[in-house]
């Protein structure tokens, strides 16, 4: 099975303000094979520095059928060492959703490129902010 690039995102809500409000939007990314989700995690940190990560066996009913409508088949790609790094980078009354994911879409070209013989040479990425940035000034 060819795997497209795989990525990752941290994203904190300070203030434990995570709703699950972009789950509906992930799932939409996954129901059109743009990207498969390969591991969720929920990490929170508590007023007194504690931290605990949520994962899809560990949720509570609320979280699980968020975490389950992803249909996440239990990757494992995320572990210990992680949720403690994320943690610790948190603020205290902070959440963190931590995601993992392929970019199904580009599979195909993975394929292709294997087919050819081709040889990754590099790999990046440039944050978004910087391309608007560029953009704009360019127009200007």
């Amino acid at each position: 099975m060819t795997v497209g690039p795989v990525d990752y995102i941290a994203i904190a809500f300070p203030g434990n303000k995570f709703s699950g409000a972009i789950i509906p939007e992930i799932k939409r990314l996954q129901d059109s094979g743009l990207i498969r989700v390969l591991d969720l995690v929920i990490i929170t940190k508590d007023g007194d520095g504690n931290v605990a990560a949520v994962e899809l066996q560990d949720a509570g009913a609320e979280e699980a059928a968020a975490l389950e409508s992803l249909g996440i088949q239990g990757q494992n790609l995320l572990g210990q060492e992680d949720f403690e790094d994320f943690g610790e980078a948190l603020d205290p009354n902070s959440t963190c959703g931590l995601l993992v994911w392929e970019n199904a879409w580009a599979a195909p070209f993975v394929e292709a490129v294997r087919q050819a013989d081709g040889i990754l040479l590099a790999a990046g990425r440039i944050p978004a902010a910087v391309i608007e940035d560029a953009m704009a000034s360019s127009v200007s």
